[in-house]
């Protein structure tokens, strides 16, 4: 993309049966580009038929973040819509190879995430058997911010919290901390940042490691996190996302506003989202439930190409990426002007 990586952005190692790679684009919070992208799609494709290596381990350099997500800025800022969408044909289509890689890797893949973990740094991380989140945590799927939609097999992953669960998280965009990600499934255990040298070191020296074997060393570094807040709204999620008519999911929403903050907050995030981007979302998650993996990510990849060549992408780039003034010019600026012609164009497939 724009910004060339350091020639030791990726760094990938074998210490005893295991592979490690570790992220190391600290300034960007190890935000995705090409370069990172197909650095890594090389070395998990060599490491998934090397019988030398067991279980990998992806971790990351910085203090400050595991991913960030893809490097949408670099495609944004770029002012031809015709510009953007060859761009993102180009990233896209090598960002979702890597996320099957890693969501079909026949071997155990132990994702170590710490601090920022959002969009494209969920889609190196939950396609994988272990999940191990710090006290640090800010995950999330911001992308109806961004004039975008939750890709990196979102879809798939995001149907498979608990309840609506999954809704919430994509069309809010909203962050969570440890103790929900578990609740929402995303993440599988949890580990004090502090642990995380020392649990690699443990993988490192016990030899042959199969999954059970992995389980019991991760579960011995594992300690509960502190406490979160989604488990006990659970109910009232599902009750406020549930149904097929968004419209009628946004009028409850808006009536249950004045009952809990939480609430408040949901719809807050919902105002300031794209109103395309919301619908398409919606549409996604709910045409999306029983897909494959591979069906979701090749949808996707349709998708991001014909949304990134779009206004409300470059916009929502712009004012929150470029500028940074929080005020993105949504263009139509409001949900009922959205048609369902305008989202069946954006979900067609693409004619190559």
């Amino acid at each position: 993309m724009s910004e060339k990586s350091r020639p030791d952005a990726v760094q990938a190692e074998m210490r005893g049966r295991l592979g490690i790679i570790t992220l190391d684009r600290p300034k960007a919070l190890n935000a995705l580009n090409l370069d990172i992208v197909e650095k890594l799609e090389e070395v998990l494709a060599g490491w998934a038929t090397n019988p030398a290596v067991d279980a990998v381990v992806i971790r990351s350099a910085s203090p400050r973040a595991f991913c960030a997500g893809g490097d949408v800025r670099s495609i944004g800022m770029l002012p031809d819509p015709s510009d953007r969408r060859a761009l993102g044909r180009k990233f896209f289509g090598r960002e979702y190879k890597l996320n099957l890689r890693i969501h079909t890797l026949p071997k155990p893949f132990i994702a170590l995430i710490n601090g920022v973990a959002m969009g494209g740094g969920l889609g190196l991380s939950v396609h994988g058997s272990h999940r191990v989140v710090s006290e640090d945590l800010r995950m999330a799927m911001p992308e109806t911010m961004l004039g975008l939609f939750p890709d990196v097999g979102g879809t798939w992953f995001l149907n498979r919290c608990p309840g609506m669960l999954g809704r919430y998280l994509a069309m809010t965009g909203l962050e969570i901390g440890a103790a929900d990600a578990l609740t929402a499934r995303l993440a599988t255990h949890h580990v004090p940042k502090a642990g995380f040298n020392g649990l690699v070191s443990a993988l490192e020296a016990a030899g042959p490691l199969d999954r059970h074997l992995i389980d019991e060393i991760i579960e011995a570094h594992a300690a509960v996190p502190a406490a979160g807040q989604l488990a006990e709204r659970l109910a009232a999620i599902d009750h406020l996302f549930a149904g097929e008519d968004l419209d009628l999911v946004m009028d409850g929403i808006a009536s249950a506003a004045g009952e809990a903050e939480w609430i408040a907050q949901a719809q807050s995030a919902l105002r300031r989202a794209s109103p395309t981007s919301l619908r398409l979302t919606w549409r996604r998650m709910t045409n999306g439930r029983d897909q494959s993996i591979e069906q979701v990510l090749a949808d996707d990849f349709h998708s991001a190409v014909r949304v990134v060549g779009e206004h409300d992408f470059a916009e929502g780039v712009r004012a929150i990426l470029i500028d940074k003034d929080g005020a993105p010019r949504w263009n139509p600026p409001e949900l009922a002007s959205v048609t369902k012609d305008d989202i069946d164009a954006l979900l067609a497939p693409l004619d190559d």
